[in-house]
């Protein structure tokens, strides 16, 4: 099946489909990267002759939620849904909900902290292994073997992090016989908030057994990213793919370029993804060139850390700051197209290397000169070099990056606002869904003969 093209693939089975438990903790209303991913995929899995079916929790604790969403889940879909016990429901009585949230979704400020967060972050690290949605996995277990059983599904899916969702489908493939892919949408142990669990070491040899046994049992294992699928295959002898995320053509609205010179950041910018060099730059262009100065905004779109503001103010750009706040899908995909630069930037440590974010691919559909910024071998060089969008740089390359916003700002004073991607078709959600649905029809296949 490897390989077969989009009309191969949607011919096979087309008089029954075969169906493909899929089970990921993040479904609309979900906000944020997490919930695009496999949104995306069951939308297109049924042209290629994959019918989803998708298992989540019944009462999640979702950190951001973004209910333009709902409107994407595909008409009659089945989705099965149980009950998940959550700790941080009773960990925010002492560290309170926003804390909570953020450590939920692995956000770890470096900044000072009070002795309940130190407390809890322990607690997270060493007592929830591999997090906290642990306790999800021993009833989603008993509540999935009767309907696999009953629905003759051969193949299932767990997309994670939270990793605990990897254990569910390697009892389920122990218990069952099934066929199972793990999509890995982040590394495991080698994750950025990992060294700020408080991890023991008796924590961090269970965190490595399991992503070990996890990487040995799955019939098949995923990777977003080059690095990460290089660190799997070494850590477990074997093949791994790599289906990166990507981008959905959805947007109708206008696109109406600012009138401004709008360079625009969607997403969060917190502590640790704070590009010094960046703000010096873009002070230092403003004080060289008057005009310059006279039509930049910066467009903030999502959160922003005090510490990341603060070096703003301390660079002189706040009276060229727009923040946005949290925006919609819909809004973030609109100021993209409006902007004339769009900056994408990623914490500066070695293990963010692999850390491609999803955000990258809508960048690159808006059609709009992309300032990345982020580790040396970072994963992002490899597509943006392979699309023709040009190099990334680090955050010791201040003059090439002020080189670069000028260049951009001259482009935008001869009205040149669209750039043109090569090759960007491959990263389309559709394209991306094929080459899942291949893997799932291979394993169905299998199990036909």
């Amino acid at each position: 099946m490897q390989g077969a093209s989009e009309k191969e693939t949607t011919a096979i089975l087309n008089d029954q489909k075969p169906k493909v438990l899929v089970i990921t903790y993040y479904w609309p209303p979900a906000g944020g990267p997490g919930v695009q991913r496999w949104l995306k995929f069951v939308k297109y899995l049924p042209d290629f002759g994959v019918e989803p079916v998708v298992y989540v929790p019944e009462n999640p604790s979702y950190p951001v939620v973004d209910s333009s969403f709902e409107k994407e889940v595909p008409p009659g879909m089945e989705v099965l849904k149980h009950p998940v016990f959550e700790p941080y429901a009773f960990a925010s009585w002492f560290s309170g909900r926003k804390k909570t949230r953020e450590i939920s979704s692995g956000v770890i400020a470096d900044k000072k902290q009070s002795f309940a967060e130190k407390l809890m972050l322990w607690v997270r690290g060493n007592f929830f292994i591999p997090d906290a949605r642990v306790f999800w996995v021993k009833p989603s277990v008993r509540f999935l073997k009767s309907y696999l059983e009953k629905e003759n599904i051969r193949v299932i899916i767990t997309t994670g992090p939270p990793h605990s969702l990897h254990l569910i489908g390697m009892r389920l493939k122990k218990q069952c016989g099934v066929h199972w892919i793990a999509d890995f949408r982040d590394p495991w142990t080698t994750i950025g908030y990992h060294r700020k669990l408080k991890l023991s070491h008796y924590a961090r040899k269970r965190h490595e057994a399991l992503e070990k046994e996890v990487l040995h049992t799955a019939d098949r294992v995923v990777a977003t990213s080059f690095t990460t699928a290089d660190e799997f295959r070494e850590k477990s002898g074997r093949a791994v793919e790599v289906i990166t995320n990507g981008y959905d053509p959805t947007y109708t609205g206008a696109v109406v370029p600012d009138e401004t010179f709008t360079i625009a950041h969607i997403g969060s910018l917190l502590t640790e993804r704070n590009p010094v060099m960046l703000w010096e730059a873009l002070a230092e262009l403003a004080s060289e060139h008057k005009d310059l100065a006279a039509n930049l905004v910066l467009k903030l779109a999502g959160t922003v850390s005090p510490e990341v503001t603060d070096t703003i103010r301390r660079c002189g750009l706040e009276p060229y700051v727009r923040p946005e706040g949290y925006v919609s899908h819909e809004e973030a995909l609109r100021l993209q197209r409006a902007a004339s630069v769009l900056l994408l930037i990623e914490i500066d440590r070695p293990e963010t290397r692999a850390i491609i974010p999803g955000k990258l691919f809508e960048y690159l559909d808006a059609r709009r000169p992309v300032i990345a910024i982020g580790p040396e071998g970072w994963d992002v060089t490899r597509i943006m070099e392979e699309t023709g969008m040009g190099p990334t740089y680090t955050y010791g390359q201040k003059e090439m990056v002020k080189t670069r916003i000028f260049r951009c700002y001259e482009r935008f004073l001869r009205h040149k606002h669209a750039m043109t991607p090569s090759g960007l078709q491959k990263y389309s959600r559709r394209s991306l869904a094929n080459r899942m649905a291949n893997l799932v029809l291979e394993f169905s296949e299998k199990h036909a003969v």
